[in-house]
């Protein structure tokens, strides 16, 4: 979602709302995961695009090629723009909460923090970053794109009714720039040198000099806008919790809470951008609840009794045997499966490189190969899930192969930083393992491995380097429905001599020690977009060692270099070369255990909610564009299908 500094990577919320994470912070500059249109228009396509100073005006953005919608569209493609308002949609999601400020690590932010927040520009779930705009009517900006003025539209309000003003963005960006993530803050720091309220609706980004262009408007653009007012009325800090939930100009107001179990959020009837084109057809639902619970078996029987509504479906286990209850056999929840073009998430087993034994490639290696994806799938999984390979697994990115010329051209430079054999070998991919848990082959050359590296079998059978220390590996655990998938590779790593273990702990240490790196493995998701920019350095740069995205603890010369030259990419060739051999790299330093995907949304809901024919290939959008189905939903009520 091009020009967000928080999206949803865990549980499908869709584009309009997906501003915050259940419980975790997500980076900036997560461009638009969708498709480039057939039809397209000029990028700069505007009544008046060219100005007599040379700069250009236009209504959108696009970072490369062309844009779909033209400055006159009457609504996207993929809402029914007489979609009905009313009704509410209620999920779950895990631990609790008692934070209402989304962009601190301090606390656990509620769900849907951020869902009140706007920004400058809005991307749209069917292309590829393009964005829109949505708080400024126009943008201005020179061919070198050195500086942009974003003139606001009129009429913008705050859910409590006072207006939203330059001073209003100049102080957000401030704020975020002075208080937000560190990662954040080093990108905002490299890319925008100054904000400045020009007069009453133009407001003017200056960028550093020398900083790649090409998405370092739509970057600006992102940011989402706080109100100053409430900051000082307050006593609002950016930088810690608060007990207080932050206003915004969305569609989205706070509603409600409990006990941080429960937090609700109503659509603002007086809702200022309800009638703008981007907006038709979108936040249709009166309510958004969402019911936290202390397991993934606890909730999925909470949604088997009704206490949530929508349930967007993760265990494979379940899917496969789970849905056999009394509403779904009488017809009133819904069970189906939905296509999802999204790039894989890259979830894996992040490897914490901080720790000196894990700073040998060889160990890492060794580890990876004692994960067995092929017995998982079969005993666990019931075959739904492939493997992951690439940081852009399912998408034209993935690194394939040896390198091309194009590839060589870009690595070669960098080749005495990179791992040997980026240059020679073909693209480092998952290990395949035979269908018993154990692969013995995979065991045995795991050992040699880790002999290579000094660290040999002793009577006990444990592994030990020259100054008698155990290698130990602890992988952290917040899930009790993933320990059937950690158990089993605990076992294997066990027979291989390593000292391995699960650490089960409730969501709230999980946080703390992942925010404080005090892991040697965690579970996380390192997937990327279709057209990568600034997050690169969150995820993988040496800016971003010292955050919670960049688990790894990444710290290299090569993919720092990397990183700078697939943001100055221009063209669609570039970018895909470019990222190729990005992800090649990556994959080589061997700092994660792949894991699985499925390229298909599984979900189920009480029929009572409906979407348009056609979904966007890369948004599932029930919290964007799904709407309710009033009387489909008075029968259900009447009968006592759901609570809440």
């Amino acid at each position: 979602m091009t020009g967000t500094l928080f999206s949803v990577t865990r549980r499908g919320f869709g584009s309009g709302l997906g501003a915050a994470l259940i419980g975790t912070a997500v980076p900036l500059l997560r461009p638009a995961r969708a498709q480039t249109a057939p039809e397209a228009v000029p990028a700069a396509a505007a009544p008046g695009a060219a100005a007599a100073s040379g700069t250009v005006t236009a209504t959108a953005i696009a970072t490369l090629g062309d844009l779909k919608y033209a400055p006159d569209f009457a609504a996207l493609d993929y809402v029914d723009p007489a979609a009905p308002k009313g009704g509410e949609i209620s999920e779950w999601a895990p631990g609790s909460f008692d934070n209402y400020n989304p962009y601190t690590l301090e606390g656990r932010p509620a769900a849907l923090s951020s869902a009140p927040h706007e920004t400058l520009l809005t991307p749209t779930s069917d292309t590829v970053g393009e964005a829109y705009g949505l708080l400024c009517e126009s943008l201005e900006y020179p061919p070198s794109k050195d500086w942009v003025i974003f003139t606001l539209r009129e009429g913008i309000r705050f859910s409590d009714g006072s207006p939203l003003t330059v001073e209003d963005v100049v102080f957000s960006f401030e704020q975020l720039r002075d208080k937000g993530l560190s990662s954040f803050r080093a990108v905002v720091a490299q890319q925008i040198e100054s904000c400045e309220a020009l007069d009453a609706r133009r407001v003017k980004f200056t960028f550093v000099a020398g900083y790649p262009r090409r998405d370092i408007i739509q970057s600006a653009g992102g940011l989402p806008v706080l109100s100053k007012a409430q900051f000082l009325r307050d006593g609002i800090d950016l930088a810690k919790a608060s007990d207080k939930p932050l206003i915004g100009s969305g569609p989205y107001m706070f509603d409600s809470a409990r006990g941080g179990r429960t937090v609700a959020w109503r659509r603002n009837p007086d809702y200022w951008g309800a009638d703008l084109p981007v907006n038709r057809g979108r936040a249709n639902f009166d309510r958004i609840r969402i019911e936290y619970y202390g397991d993934y078996q606890a909730a999925f029987e909470g949604f088997k009794a009704g206490n949530y509504t929508f349930r967007n479906e993760a265990s494979s286990q379940a899917w496969a045997t789970g849905y056999d209850f009394p509403a779904l056999n009488k017809g009133q929840v819904v069970k189906a499966e939905l296509p999802n073009g999204n790039v894989a998430s890259g979830q894996c087993f992040a490897i914490n490189m901080r720790r000196p034994q894990f700073q040998d490639i060889r160990v890492r290696e060794a580890l990876g190969l004692m994960f067995n994806f092929e017995w998982a799938n079969k005993a666990l999984f019931y075959g739904l899930y492939a493997r992951i390979n690439s940081i852009w697994e399912n998408s034209e990115l993935a690194a394939q192969g040896k390198p091309t010329p194009e590839e060589l051209e870009i690595l070669t430079p960098l080749a005495h930083e990179l791992p040997e054999g980026v240059l020679t070998d073909e693209a480092v991919m998952a290990p395949v393992s035979g269908e018993r848990q154990l692969d013995r082959a995979n065991m045995r050359r795991a050992a040699i491995l880790l002999d290579a590296a000094g660290w040999t079998a002793g009577g006990d059978g444990l592994r030990r380097n020259p100054e008698g220390e155990l290698l130990r590996v602890e992988i952290l655990n917040d899930d009790q429905t993933f320990d059937r998938v950690i158990t089993p590779y605990v076992e294997n790593l066990r027979a291989l001599g390593v000292d391995a273990r699960m650490a089960r702990v409730d969501d709230a240490q999980y946080q703390t020690r992942r925010g404080n790196h005090d892991f040697d493995m965690i579970t996380t998701q390192l997937g990327q977009e279709l057209i990568p920019g600034a997050n690169l350095q969150q995820y993988f740069g040496t800016g971003g060692v010292k955050d919670v995205f960049n688990a790894m603890g990444l710290s290299n010369p090569g993919i720092d270099a990397l990183i700078r030259l697939v943001e100055e990419a221009q063209t669609h060739a570039e970018l895909v070369a470019r990222v190729r051999a990005l992800d090649r790299a990556l994959r080589a330093l061997r700092f994660w255990v792949p894991q699985w995907y499925k390229d298909k949304y599984t979900v189920a809901y009480y029929d009572m909610f409906e979407h348009p024919p056609a979904l966007p290939a890369h948004a599932l959008g029930e919290l964007d564009f799904w709407w309710a189905n009033a009387d489909k939903g008075a029968k259900l009520k009447a009968v006592g299908a759901f609570g809440g």
